[in-house]
């Protein structure tokens, strides 16, 4: 399939788990993809693996280093002025109880969501003077609806919850631009991102407690969320109407 074919889309967060899957995707659909990151060593072994499969460059920005993130918005509107689709994947997961959070485990998600606002507008605006539409996904959380006893994330959900409410209002501003908004809901997702509180030959057998969690009975694969963001990215054929809002995926 060649569903992406002269497309070009950044992901955010897509040196692992859901982002680099879907950058997965899209390459083997024809597309060309831009992996954002922090970590330049993990980027780049990344980026060599997928490139047998089409075009792929690397940004290494810190969403939560202020000056980084206002360096690469600067240079969005010449170096990234052919985007078609932006995927928000980049978070961290942290369960920490309410009554033991500090003020830095809080700005650590305030600040993420700050620079994903920021280079989202800045890709927005780049489609917008570009003039043929284009597609925003964000990854958002079960967590930001359900609170789960067993991972206390107060902090993370209402960050979450954050991006859940912006997906809706972009979705709405952003039509008249052809620009579709959509945000994925994922649960229990096996990625990296459990390996900031669970050693990284056990995540995969901690994680099975959750199976039964699920309606499907098992926790997810980040192929699954790939296939729903790929979807959700997939340019608009001639007569199609835009659809934008949010998906749910357990």
């Amino acid at each position: 399939m060649n569903s992406f074919q002269g497309t070009r889309t950044l992901l955010v967060g897509g040196s692992s788990g859901m982002s680099k899957a879907a950058a997965r995707l899209l390459l083997e659909e024809g597309g060309a993809v831009v992996l954002l990151g922090r970590q330049v060593d993990k980027l780049e072994a990344v980026a060599e693996e997928l490139r047998s499969l089409g075009r792929v460059d690397t940004e290494v920005v810190d969403l939560t280093d202020r000056s980084a993130v206002q360096a690469f918005v600067n240079r969005i509107p010449e170096d990234y002025v052919d985007l078609n689709g932006l995927v928000n994947g980049a978070g961290v997961f942290l369960p920490q109880a309410f009554l033991d959070h500090a003020e830095p485990d809080y700005d650590r998600y305030l600040d993420l969501n700050k620079g994903t606002f920021f280079v989202t507008q800045a890709v927005a605006r780049a489609m917008v003077a570009r003039g043929q539409g284009g597609a925003v996904v964000n990854i958002g959380s079960m967590w930001a609806r359900q609170a789960v006893q067993a991972t206390p994330s107060s902090a993370y959900s209402m960050a979450k919850a954050g991006l859940h409410a912006l997906t809706q209002h972009l979705a709405m501003e952003l039509a008249q631009y052809r620009i579709r908004v959509n945000c994925v809901s994922p649960a229990v997702v096996e990625t990296p991102i459990y390996e900031g509180f669970i050693a990284k030959g056990e995540v995969h057998a901690a994680l099975q407690g959750f199976n039964a969690f699920h309606p499907i009975g098992r926790i997810g694969a980040a192929g699954d969320v790939a296939a729903v963001i790929a979807f959700s990215s997939r340019p608009r054929q001639a007569g199609s109407r835009a659809r934008s809002g949010m998906s749910t995926v357990a």
